[in-house]
């Protein structure tokens, strides 16, 4: 089973090196990596370099963008310019981040997965960080819900979504589009990924307003959003930012922001929403 790796990296030069120290050490090795170091000011374009040199199946590509931290469009604008420099000759496409160091029998185990199920569309571990020198769950979401960090797509499915949307909340749409064209998703709890640095430690103020944005692009209506925006203020541990998400929401909504999804999808998303709030409530 081929699987291609996109790695987005902007001034990961602590991090990088662990990533694809790890990615080398794989019993089922990548047929291709690729880093995107885009507008890095330190030395990650030279330690990519030095492996670059090694493995033939890893390289590197420079790309120019803003130094402005948008969560979303960034990121997977830079995917995409990975992205456009490979071929189609993939069974699984990954965009990973460049601060994970992964299991040896990471892609092996995702792999398995794949040739078990071929409902499968997407498949992932489990992120982990470091508190009081032990590695512990980072426990931001549901367990069945992939991270945007460690993303694997078989070439159907990834097709089948439209691929990766470049805006806020291009790391749910994904899923909810899955489900939608009837993909599985499986989140493995015996691989442990462990995530040097945690999610969100880089999001600037003006970010905390994209997420109600997304909540709207995703056509989710206003009680869905208020019930999800509550829920991720307080597992965020800021309420505050309930207010935030909301704003962001009706900001959307007045100046007309495109959606990411089709009025058909949309039903579609919010009935899985409301069953999962009612599946809750009944427990």
């Amino acid at each position: 089973m081929n699987f291609y790796i996109i790695i987005p990296a902007h001034n990961e030069s602590d991090s990088i090196g662990l990533t694809l120290d790890s990615l080398t050490k794989q019993t089922l090795l990548p047929k291709q990596v690729v880093v995107v170091n885009d507008n890095s000011t330190d030395k990650t374009e030279s330690v990519v370099e030095a492996y670059t040199k090694k493995h033939p199946y890893i390289n590197l590509i420079n790309n120019k963008s803003s130094n402005k931290h948008l969560p979303g469009s960034k990121i997977i604008k830079a995917f995409y310019k990975g992205y456009d420099v490979l071929d189609d000759d993939y069974d699984v496409i990954c965009k990973f981040d460049a601060d994970l160091i992964f299991p040896d029998n990471y892609l092996e185990q995702l792999a398995s997965h794949f040739n078990t199920n071929k409902k499968l569309g997407m498949a992932s571990g489990f992120c982990y960080i470091e508190k009081n020198e032990e590695w512990v769950l980072e426990n931001l979401t549901r367990k069945d819900h992939i991270r945007g960090a460690l993303k694997a797509y078989t070439k159907d499915c990834f097709l089948e979504i439209g691929k990766l949307k470049p805006s806020m909340g291009w790391d749910t749409v994904d899923e909810l589009l899955a489900k939608y064209y009837g993909w599985e998703i499986l989140t493995d709890q015996s691989l442990h990924v462990k995530h040097l640095k945690p999610t969100g430690i880089s999001y600037n103020k003006a970010s905390k307003y994209l997420q109600g944005e997304a909540m709207y692009k995703m056509r989710y209506g206003i009680v869905i959003t208020l019930i999800s925006a509550l829920k991720l203020a307080y597992k965020k541990g800021s309420l505050s930012l309930f207010k935030d998400y909301i704003a962001g929401y009706f900001k959307a909504k007045k100046d007309k922001v495109d959606f990411l999804v089709s009025k058909k999808e949309g039903g579609f998303i919010r009935n899985l929403r409301w069953k999962g709030i009612l599946g809750k409530l009944k427990k």
